[in-house]
């Protein structure tokens, strides 16, 4: 009796004990299975702002660099400039009439160089550049009952002159001004070659449409462009030959 009741007691007492081993057990397996499966930690993504983006670096070559020397173009050959054409003279202004065109023509004269013989009735002006050539130009020149004759010189010269018409000139043409400054609104034009102690002149037109008539009151008008010329040739006392429009020429033009 007393034996049944000590194998009771040792079944009782074993029983609490192999729970307990099966319970730690099962702890022991899922722990093993948690730590197993257990996910790492995820750190969360910080996006870089741009001036922290680091710069990509330079691929380092594998070989050197081989740096071909810089191709030099060949030295180009200096192309000769051309010498300039040597300069013709200027013709007459183009609405001018062929015949007018300033040219240097034969002309037979004793007179010595530099003087200025105005052949009235053909409306030119000779320039006498010596025994057998003369420079010759187109001229206007005073209308009827305003012509005249003689012998004079070359008593000044002016650029642009001023023009004060005389007093006879504004009794017959009121209307006139009595004074108009030079320009190339003046009737006078780019030049003026006074003759002696006269009201006459050598001078430019702002009209060159009036070259080859009878318009004016004496005076001997060119155009700008060939008194111009007529001014740097003619010196300061040269002589000017006036001829008589119906007279014959004694100075002819061959």
């Amino acid at each position: 009796m007393a034996k049944r009741a000590k194998r009771g007691k040792t079944e009782a007492l074993a029983l609490p004990v192999a729970g307990r081993v099966a319970i730690g057990a099962v702890a022991a397996v899922a722990l093993g299975y948690g730590l197993l499966w257990r996910p790492a930690s995820v750190q969360p993504i910080r996006k870089l702002a741009a001036h922290q983006v680091p710069a990509p670096s330079a691929p380092t070559p594998s070989t050197p660099l081989r740096v071909s020397a810089p191709v030099q173009a060949p030295a180009s050959v200096p192309v000769p400039t051309p010498a300039p054409a040597p300069r013709v003279e200027t013709p007459k202004a183009v609405d001018a009439p062929g015949r007018f065109v300033r040219q240097v023509v034969d002309y037979v004269s004793h007179q010595t160089p530099g003087t200025v013989v105005i052949d009235t009735g053909n409306t030119f002006l000779y320039l006498v550049l010596n025994d057998g050539q003369a420079m010759r130009y187109g001229i206007g020149v005073g209308r009827e009952g305003f012509t005249w004759s003689g012998e004079q010189t070359v008593a000044r010269k002016t650029e642009w002159p001023d023009w004060r018409p005389p007093a006879e000139m504004i009794s017959r043409q009121p209307y006139l001004p009595r004074f108009m400054a030079g320009g190339p609104g003046n009737p006078l034009g780019a030049r003026a070659m006074y003759l002696g102690d006269t009201e006459y002149r050598i001078h430019g037109t702002n009209k060159p449409d009036t070259i080859g008539k009878r318009v004016s009151s004496g005076c001997i008008r060119l155009t700008n462009e060939d008194v111009v010329d007529l001014y740097d040739r003619v010196k300061v006392g040269a002589k000017v030959i006036v001829l008589p429009a119906q007279a014959a020429a004694t100075l002819a033009e061959r």
